[in-house]
């Protein structure tokens, strides 16, 4: 399925929350993307392509200063990022050596990636926060991406999170964090997240005036109909 602007805009304007409970529904538990937490409050909610990262522990032979310069690195990997993907990288949890820095970052915000998310950490802090990429991560550290980790490759299937992850799986990332939605389930995802989103508003606002929640959440065959009325009336 195409992942043009129209599609875009009608998930950005559903919550991961959302979207977890629909993929829930569909036998899909494990989309959440495990420790991936936005870096600063206000970051928007993105919608893209997963561009996919790994890297496997380090191992001194490998994970050098020299390797950064190597065909295969993550500099290499950056020019091959398209224009509004999103950067996904499998650092397996290593909270200890920052994946990528601020001149990274910076050279990914010039290529137009809408994003980078990943189980690990980022370094040089302020100067990544200066870039104005959004990231969701596991926070930050200073050593680099060598001390712990060793760099193999990109657009191939990675875990990130916990969460099997392919190239160009659809990530929406908001304030709770990223999920992922496999291209399979994408027409339906997409075709029924946005009815999901008025009824959970219909309900809240039926929790404003007071309504108990037995046979309103989730709705009974009286509430449905009360449902069905009203959106019948808009």
């Amino acid at each position: 399925m195409t992942l043009d602007a129209s599609l875009i805009k009608t998930l950005q304007g559903v919550s991961t929350a959302t979207l977890t409970t629909i993929l829930l529904k569909k036998g899909l538990r494990n989309v959440w993307l495990r420790g991936t937490m936005p870096i600063r409050p206000g970051q928007p909610r993105l919608v893209g392509r997963a561009f996919t990262l790994r890297f496997v522990p380090a191992r001194e032979d490998l994970a050098t200063p020299a390797s950064w310069g190597a065909p295969i690195s993550t500099r290499a990997a950056i020019e091959a990022m398209p224009e509004g993907c999103i950067a996904v990288a499998d650092a397996m949890g290593i909270t200890d050596a920052g994946i990528f820095g601020d001149i990274l970052c910076n050279r990914m915000v010039q290529r137009k990636v809408a994003a980078l998310i990943t189980d690990g950490v980022v370094r040089d802090a302020a100067g990544v926060l200066s870039t104005g990429l959004p990231i969701w991560c596991r926070g930050v550290a200073a050593p680099p991406s060598v001390a712990g980790l060793t760099f193999v490759s990109w657009q191939e299937p990675i875990a990130c999170g916990g969460v099997a992850v392919f190239p160009d799986d659809v990530i929406v990332v908001d304030d709770d964090g990223a999920v992922l939605i496999p291209q399979a389930f994408l027409a339906e995802v997409v075709a029924e997240a946005p009815e999901q989103e008025r009824m959970e508003a219909w309900i809240m606002t039926e929790v404003d005036r007071g309504v108990a929640l037995p046979g309103l959440y989730p709705m009974n065959d009286d509430t449905k109909a009360r449902y069905k009325a009203w959106k019948d009336a808009q």
